[in-house]
């Protein structure tokens, strides 16, 4: 969903594509009586671990009448999931991210992607996929990080207050699902929902990834977290990678709600503590003063609990368990650059990469 990269451009002059004709056929069954439908790649965004992303341009006709549009192709990859997996056996990411999003799309007035279906049968495509509208709009981006260059550096102000505030609006608003309502329980399946579970997951996910290696911080983290475990506070549906950069912005508003393959049912804060995290990571960790406009994180909490009529107290054990699992999914995408071919075995960035500092920093302020 970032700037395309159309230097991907499928068009030659080989003859048509054998993936796009798949496509072609599965989709235009969803496209409200669409004939001769034609599918061309348009580009790739330049980020994201999860999923193959491609972004495609469509052409057809209705009753004679031509109509075109973008759509945006989510494929799943042969590797393990990036993230923990909340239900035994539940380990295709692109399902996930599709259920959920369908969740939301019902239950709610979040504004999401249009949906045109799943497909589980690898034999279509060769593995499972989704299929979805593509949302025009900017997103702020953490290499380089947004607060640093960029379109967030260069609206006014006020421009910054509304997007920092819608965002924690669309965080809000998600918490205010009636997740059991909107049939989420599956992501419960075979467990008691809680923070405690979360922990396990993630902490079990660490040592798995780092397969014996020692982690310093994040091995004090994960001590800490567990001897100062707060109660499960309430449940709700979380994010599970809530941030401005997966937000699609269009004239400072939120146009489209992104990223749902590392959603749970745990306490909000787990949420919350993930958007604070983040917020100091652009920020202290950056090197970077606030912009004119931007609220802090005391303000930014504070609109939280307006929004929600709920009392959050405070959030550090949640931004430390945000990096703690932040710098794990480092080591897990690190991993995967390694068995891919794409790094050396012997590389350092699992450990020595830019979320280490902001989980230092964190551990200080609680004296680890």
């Amino acid at each position: 969903m970032t700037t395309p990269d159309t230097s991907t451009d499928a068009s030659t002059d080989a003859g048509p594509d054998p993936t796009l004709v798949s496509l072609e056929r599965w989709l235009a069954p969803r496209l409200d009586g669409a004939a001769g439908l034609r599918l061309v790649q348009h580009g790739k965004p330049g980020s994201g671990f999860s999923a193959e992303t491609i972004i495609l341009s469509g052409s057809w006709t209705v009753d004679g009448v031509a109509h075109d549009d973008r759509f945006v192709l989510r494929k799943e990859t042969p590797d393990p999931p990036v993230y923990p997996t909340q239900v035994d056996g539940l380990t295709i990411e692109v399902e996930i991210q599709y259920r959920v999003m369908e969740a939301i799309t019902d239950s709610s007035e979040l504004p999401l992607a249009r949906l045109y279906g799943y497909e589980p049968d690898s034999s279509v495509l060769g593995t499972p996929f989704f299929v979805m509208g593509f949302v025009e709009g900017v997103v702020p981006i953490e290499s380089p990080m947004y607060t640093l260059e960029g379109f967030f550096t260069e609206i006014a102000p006020a421009s910054r207050r509304t997007m920092v505030d819608e965002g924690v609006r669309m965080m809000a608003s998600i918490h205010g699902i009636d997740w059991q309502a909107a049939g989420l329980e599956w992501l419960t399946e075979g467990s008691q929902p809680s923070l405690r579970r979360q922990f396990d997951l993630w902490s079990q996910y660490a040592e798995r990834e780092l397969a014996g290696r020692v982690h310093p911080p994040l091995a004090r983290a994960l001590i800490w977290l567990e001897s100062n475990m707060p109660e499960t506070s309430r449940l709700t549906l979380n994010w599970g990678d809530s941030r401005v950069g997966n937000i699609i912005w269009r004239d400072d508003h939120a146009a489209c709600v992104t990223d749902f393959e590392a959603s749970s049912i745990s306490s909000p804060e787990q949420d919350l503590g993930w958007w604070l995290m983040f917020d100091r990571w652009a920020h202290e960790n950056s090197g970077v003063e606030r912009l004119p406009g931007e609220p802090t994180r005391a303000e930014q909490t504070e609109l939280y609990e307006q929004l929600t009529g709920f009392t959050v107290g405070d959030m550090i054990w949640y931004e430390v368990f945000a990096a703690a699992r932040y710098a794990a999914i480092v080591v897990r995408v690190m991993n995967r650059l390694v068995d891919r071919g794409h790094m050396l075995a012997d590389q350092t960035v699992w450990l020595d990469n830019p979320v280490v500092p902001c989980l230092e920093d964190l551990l200080a302020t609680v004296g680890v």
